[in-house]
């Protein structure tokens, strides 16, 4: 199942413009660097103050697979954050954002018509106001759930509603999402 907050992360990386720090000595560097100590690293990580300074001074290279992961994700994180915010700020104004995604729709609509959920494929642009309750809700720390109703809410306007053009009153669930990339 696609989680929202990675695909808001993944396209967040799109518009950076300096590559993440490749080698866990760079990336702990990096965390060090950021939250002013080896200690706030160390409760970030899960991992001793003492294993931060190894990876410091070059001791330790190669972390476990799930360390791995949490540095890189920490990292991507908080990896340049002006250009980050400059890309939200441009997709909560006036681009909006553009989502691809693979999942179960159901519908609460008029008696007599059909609402069974399926699965469907849609592409679908997003204008800014919804980008930008996605992103306020995001960092609010959101759930998952809240950020799928969302854009649920999103889909159910631009692409079942069609902007009050068709099918008024219908409420579309957004379920079982097997596959999510959104982009701005």
């Amino acid at each position: 199942m696609a989680d929202i907050n990675d695909s808001l992360d993944e396209a967040d990386a799109r518009h950076f413009t300096r590559p993440l720090p490749k080698s866990a000595q760079a990336q702990m560097r990096f965390l060090v660097r950021q939250l002013k100590g080896t200690r706030a690293v160390a409760d970030l990580l899960g991992i001793s103050q003492r294993t931060v300074e190894r990876y410091l001074k070059g001791q330790l290279k190669h972390p476990r697979p799930a360390l791995a992961e949490r540095m890189h994700r920490e990292v991507r994180h908080r990896w340049q954050p002006r250009i980050r915010a400059r890309a939200r700020q441009r997709a909560a104004t006036t681009d909006g954002l553009f989502m691809s995604t693979r999942a179960r729709f159901g519908f609460t609509a008029a008696p007599g018509t059909t609402d069974d959920p399926r699965v469907r494929h849609l592409n679908q642009a997003l204008p800014p106001e919804y980008a930008a309750r996605l992103f306020t809700a995001q960092d609010a720390g959101a759930t998952e759930t809240q950020l799928r109703a969302i854009l649920a809410e999103g889909l159910g306007e631009m692409y079942f509603r069609d902007r009050g053009r068709r099918a008024q009153g219908l409420d579309v669930e957004f379920t079982d999402i097997e596959q999510l990339d959104l982009d701005f």
